[in-house]
């Protein structure tokens, strides 16, 4: 895909166009309701981070496949290793056999999560089946059941993850009954704190309600693990505040409970670190097991449990696994990923596009009344729009209406919150800074267009 211009955006046609529109009119036929879309974009391919969609308009990605895409589209090593591991065995499943690439993928993250103690790894497709597998090693290891999660939580779409997960109108509505011995704690939200409150006050109360809540709602002997995002994704992009953390960390390693460090969406880079965990090593915080999945492959499904060698190895024999978990073809692109990500210096990266969107997303608080706040952890950024500055009254039409505003103009974004009122930028890490500008400036031109309709 080449672009003649130093601008890279071009809109030949309306977005959608004509074969867009075709193949939407066909998607509305032929799949369910229920999966909803972003935008009006109908992908005819990609590199980097630009989109070229089936009528040849090129857009600038924001979106980055949901945080799956940190080494970017389609990245070279990433292509060459699937091509030729193609040619020389497409499955076995590693409950049949063993593959080389699947051992080394798990002796690859063994060594690079953070944590200085022997580490064991399995490998699945998604992120809320490597949940799901953290969750049984933490259950036969500890004998208990119960598991803490927290307010504004995001862990996947089974069972069990739904039950874990908070946002109850887009993602829980009409599937109950959930999983029981589930217990939800609440997470310092510092945007939507009592007015009363300062920041350190605010978390005070938390740690408080947390300790409380060991108490009111489940005891500490009963709970296996306590499973947290390091920056909750989609409910928001909220980084945990490092004194909170620090909390749960050491109230679970009082009390035998294990820590599970949600990285499916801040791993390989997002946040500055290869791990968002790593930015609260400092002060004590040693999570016990890592999921990881998203931009672990560039974007193939694959999924991973890392974590203490005794935790991960409490599961009798065949007691986790599934047929396609370490498929061939997916390990060999997350070995390339991550190689590219390490060799390419994607989490440095990170913090410099961070710099960038940071400054940019602080000027549209300043002047543009719809933006209530900003916030985030390296690139892992977003923009909370509300209808009042006052009330905080999430402005959650507009926001979407400002999304489809921006896939008109050539940017693709998706939204986050508990309150839908999020757009988040999870931009591919080897996005050029002319292209982040630029896709910037087609983000800010939709923000004060839907301001100057309030």
């Amino acid at each position: 895909m080449t672009v003649a211009s130093t601008r890279v955006i071009q809109v030949k046609t309306d977005i959608p166009g004509p074969k867009a529109q075709a193949i939407l009119a066909r998607r509305e036929a032929a799949v369910v309701r229920g999966l909803g879309r972003s935008t009006p974009v109908v992908a005819a391919r990609a590199n980097g981070a630009l989109v070229e969609d089936v009528d040849g308009n090129i857009l600038i990605d924001f979106a980055g496949g949901i945080g799956a895409l940190a080494a970017g589209h389609t990245p070279a090593p990433v292509v060459d290793a699937i091509i030729a591991q193609t040619e020389r065995l497409l499955h076995l499943c590693a409950i049949v056999g063993t593959t080389e690439s699947y051992v080394e993928l798990c002796e690859v993250l063994n060594d690079i999560t953070p944590g200085n103690f022997k580490k064991k790894t399995i490998l699945s497709n998604v992120g809320a089946e490597a949940v799901e597998n953290a969750i049984r090693c933490a259950r036969a290891y500890t004998g208990r059941g119960a598991i803490i999660c927290f307010e504004t939580a995001y862990h996947g779409r089974t069972l069990l993850t739904m039950t874990l997960t908070s946002k109850y109108d887009l993602f829980k509505k009409g599937f109950g009954p959930f999983a029981s011995d589930v217990y939800r704690f609440p997470f310092p939200y510092m945007y939507r704190r009592p007015a009363q409150m300062t920041e350190d006050e605010y978390t005070e109360w938390c740690i408080e309600s947390f300790d409380r809540m060991l108490t009111t709602q489940v005891d500490p002997s009963a709970v296996a693990a306590v499973i947290l995002e390091p920056v909750i994704g989609e409910g928001g992009f909220l980084p945990v505040p490092p004194r909170y953390f620090a909390h749960i960390a050491k109230r679970c390693k009082e009390n035998g409970i294990v820590l599970i460090a949600d990285e499916v969406q801040t791993g390989f880079g997002r946040t500055g670190k290869l791990f968002a965990s790593e930015h609260y090593t400092e002060y004590g915080v040693e999570p016990d097991i890592f999921i990881t999945a998203k931009s672990i492959a560039a974007g193939l499904p694959m999924s991973a449990v890392t974590g203490r060698a005794e935790i991960m190895d409490a599961p009798h024999p065949g007691g986790i696994g599934g047929t396609y978990g370490g498929n061939p073809l997916t390990c060999v692109a997350a070995l390339e990923t991550i190689k590219f990500i390490q060799d390419n210096h994607l989490p440095e990266r990170a913090d410099h596009i961070g710099e960038i969107v940071r400054e940019r997303m602080a000027r549209w608080q300043d002047e543009i009344e719809l933006v209530g706040d900003h916030r985030g952890l390296g690139s892992m950024l977003a923009v909370e729009l509300v209808l009042d500055r006052k009330t905080k009254a999430p402005a959650k039409e507009l926001t979407y209406e400002a999304i489809q505003i921006a896939a008109r103009n050539g940017l693709i974004l998706i939204r986050a919150g508990m309150y839908s009122n999020c757009i988040r930028v999870l931009v591919p890490l080897v996005i050029p800074d002319e292209q982040l500008v630029e896709g910037l400036d087609v983000l800010e031109h939709a923000l004060r267009t839907v301001n100057e309709r309030r």
